[in-house]
């Protein structure tokens, strides 16, 4: 145990897919006749909340740039937990032919993880940060879907449920209310990961023998029934027949 390397990118995978979800979201600024005037697609980067809030109280004279360039979207992982509701027997395999045809891969059944994401929507006015949020709650009636390529040697795909939890909002200023410096909501989202071993080499079972006794301490037999595939030498994909033998005791 322990013993083996392997990395299948579960995280990794899993994040990019969450950042991608919400990154082409676009927000239009109309004048007082309701026209558009300009369109803005929201920046999106992987970041503490605290380290962009951090940047302003360090560097006051940032301030007026860092409204300028809102709105924008940060994201981060903050939390991984077990989830043992989605347990499943431990024994139970995932099999695929390897390229090599003369064994198969195999892989025990993944241990279930929660990994907990929050999204970050940054805004100077209320109007920009209501948009970002009505263009990304009707997608979580709590959750949203993702396929995973989790395991490509397998040819394992996993439905990623990604839950929203919860909602809260800050509204951030100094001094006089007008001078507001950002709007903030956070959305805090679970993902239902699984993350698998090591694939393991497994032979062909090509023979298979099935014996029945009359007493529970099987010590009498009284028949057995043997399979065997023919050929001997065949490989997956081949077409084969069975041989069957009964015999009585």
């Amino acid at each position: 145990m322990l013993d083996e390397k392997f990395y299948w990118g579960t995280v990794r995978k899993s994040i990019v897919a969450f950042g991608n979800m919400f990154n082409n979201i676009v927000i239009d600024r109309k004048n007082s006749s309701n026209n558009v005037v300009e369109s803005i697609k929201v920046p999106l980067a992987y970041a503490p909340k605290q380290k962009l809030l951090a940047r302003i109280e360090q560097r006051p004279d940032d301030a007026k740039r860092f409204q300028v360039i809102l709105p924008r979207m940060s994201f981060e992982m903050v939390g991984i937990e077990y989830d043992p509701q989605r347990k499943i027997s431990p024994i139970q395999q995932n099999r695929g032919v390897n390229s090599t045809n003369n064994s198969l891969d195999a892989q025990y059944a993944p241990t279930p993880y929660n990994i907990n994401m929050n999204l970050y929507i940054y805004s100077k006015n209320q109007d920009d940060g209501l948009q970002v949020l009505e263009q990304i709650l009707p997608y979580f009636n709590p959750d949203y879907n993702l396929t995973l390529k989790a395991i490509p040697a397998l040819n394992i795909k996993n439905d990623l449920p990604i839950l929203l939890e919860n909602i809260s909002y800050e509204d951030n200023y100094e001094g006089d209310f007008v001078d507001r410096r950002s709007i903030i909501w956070t959305l805090q989202f679970s993902m239902k990961l699984n993350f698998y071993g090591p694939i393991n080499k497994q032979g062909f079972i090509k023979k298979v023998i099935a014996s029945t006794f009359s007493d529970k301490n099987i010590s009498n037999l009284e028949a057995r029934y043997t399979v065997t595939a023919s050929p001997t030498t065949a490989k997956p994909g081949d077409t084969i027949d069975f041989i069957e033998t009964f015999e009585d005791f």
